[in-house]
């Protein structure tokens, strides 16, 4: 069985002691920074999405609702109306043929203006209710247009938290083999990635930047 090569602890303590290392070192601890808040961002993201879709969905689901009931009551104003439409038309009739007689049926002038006044009912509620759906409508749209905006809005920021996470991994790694092997251009490219991944983050927080081929929701 093979034997494991422990490190040399004077070599350690050397790698310690090195100004390049400590710098480097700390410089990794800014990455793991940076890398936290980039996590962090896309997370919350991916949240918000989430709950914007429901919340669009509620939104819609209820404006349909309550139009679609708003319009179930304008269709019973209808009948109504047609039905006391009808028995005017028939009392009117009645008169036309003997005003006289009818004029001396005290129960068929009421039942006249009844009809009469109750059609005309009818036809003002059912203009209320025609305005009533209309504003059920135009409401759930503006609310459902606000979700989608709001969700436009995460879904350009998204991609700047997972690309910010993506550069800084790569810093991270470079920096850890510019540590081990003391490789400055190592730590150069790193540093370069770390700053393109605080601009990436900084951006998805802000959207400062309109970056092309990185927003997704457009």
């Amino acid at each position: 069985m093979a034997e494991i090569e422990l490190p040399n602890p004077h070599e350690i303590e050397e790698k310690a002691a090195n100004p390049f290392t400590r710098t480097v070192a700390f410089f990794v601890a800014m990455y793991a920074v940076g890398l936290a808040f980039a996590s962090f961002g896309g997370s919350n993201c991916a949240k918000e999405m989430f709950l914007l879709k429901q919340e669009e969905a509620q939104a819609e689901n209820a404006a349909k609702h309550d139009e679609f009931n708003t319009w179930n009551q304008f269709q019973a104003k209808s009948i109504r109306e047609s039905l006391n439409r009808i028995e005017r038309e028939r009392l009117d009739a009645e008169k036309e043929l003997d005003p006289t007689a009818f004029a001396a049926s005290a129960l068929k002038v009421k039942l006249l203006a009844r009809a009469a006044g109750e059609e005309d009912r009818m036809k003002v509620d059912k203009a209320a209710l025609e305005a009533k759906a209309n504003k059920f409508r135009t409401d759930g749209d503006e609310k459902v247009h606000k979700f989608q905006h709001e969700l436009q809005v995460q879904q350009r920021k998204d991609p700047y938290f997972d690309f910010a996470e993506v550069v800084f991994q790569l810093a991270i790694v470079l920096a850890s083999v510019a540590m081990l092997a003391e490789k400055r251009w190592a730590f150069v490219v790193s540093a370069i990635l770390a700053l393109l991944g605080l601009v990436f983050t900084v951006n998805g927080f802000f959207l400062l930047l309109k970056i092309p081929g990185m927003e997704s929701g457009h």
